[in-house]
């Protein structure tokens, strides 16, 4: 019986071996589960978005080329591509406006203004503004000039308008593109610390002539020493605007060139409010012809009367 009773004591404590190693290999497997579980879940809840990154490549690529600069352009054929020059916010057109109507000495308007973000839609604007008024302008003083003679029948100019659009947007753009090919080809002969871009250049163009728009508004009223004053007036601002402006892309070059191109600037800009002034608000040519026309028709009457 005590053999029996020992064998059976033996029994039970290996049987509660077994059971305990059982328990500690279950829990120990149940603990390494867990513990390949768990990161399975951590990289299923963190990682819902990684393989749509992953499955979305060009996606990256075009947000990696947006941050560094390096996203191709639309060719210049598309709509696209002229889009991104008329992308300029209104505080910047503003703020362009202002430092071109009033310049500062030292002050670079490229530099201080553009900031390698040249834009489109200001000059575009500056310049139909600047058409439509010259044209309105025109008209409204040949007719005050003229208003109350008794031969004088009002009708309106549209000649006007699309001379004025040809002088403007010709002297906008061709100007620009000239000095801009002239200033390249000055570029790799001297060393210059400043360049500028095409658009850059008529950017600039485009600015300077804000001014023009409430000097030719002024040009309504048929004075001349007014409208003589205002064009002094503009053209030292918007002269002075691009003079400080390409003042360092020339300085660095010969003494004749430097003089040359300063003067050729100036000259033009000078040759347009001149011109603009003589053709769009003369007022000598319209009374003189007003004058001799008379007569002459009151002489061809009387020949017909006397043939008669």
């Amino acid at each position: 019986m005590m053999a029996n009773t020992d064998f059976h004591l033996q029994f039970q404590e290996f049987e509660d071996e077994s059971n305990a190693m059982g328990s500690k290999s279950q829990e120990t497997t149940i603990n390494i589960e867990k513990h390949i579980s768990k990161p399975q879940k951590q990289r299923r809840v963190a990682g819902v978005t990684l393989p749509e990154e992953e499955n979305d490549p060009l996606e990256t690529d075009d947000k990696t080329k947006l941050l560094s600069g390096q996203k191709e352009r639309a060719p210049f054929w598309t709509f696209e591509y002229y889009q991104a020059f008329f992308d300029v916010e209104t505080h910047q057109v503003k703020d362009r406006i202002i430092g071109s109507v009033l310049p500062w000495p030292g002050k670079n308007f490229v530099r201080v203004y553009i900031r390698n973000n040249p834009d489109l839609y200001g000059p575009f604007w500056i310049c139909a503004t600047l058409v439509f008024a010259i044209g309105i302008s025109g008209n409204m003083s040949s007719f005050f000039v003229h208003h109350g003679q008794p031969q004088y029948k009002y009708v309106p100019d549209f000649r006007k308008v699309t001379m004025a659009a040809t002088a403007i947007y010709s002297y906008a753009w061709l100007v620009p593109l000239v000095l801009w090919g002239f200033l390249a080809w000055r570029n790799n002969k001297v060393t210059n610390i400043v360049t500028y871009s095409f658009l850059e250049i008529v950017c600039v163009y485009g600015y300077s002539l804000a001014i023009y728009v409430p000097a030719v508004v002024l040009w309504i009223i048929p004075s001349e020493g007014l409208r003589w004053c205002s064009i002094v007036v503009a053209l030292c601002l918007s002269g002075s605007v691009l003079v400080l402006t390409f003042w360092p892309a020339v300085r660095d070059d010969r003494p004749r060139i430097f003089i040359a191109i300063t003067f050729t600037i100036v000259a033009l800009h000078v040759l347009l409010a001149v011109g603009c002034k003589a053709y769009f608000f003369s007022t000598y040519d319209t009374t003189n012809t007003i004058k001799v026309v008379e007569p002459v028709e009151v002489n061809k009457t009387l020949s017909a009367i006397k043939a008669h």
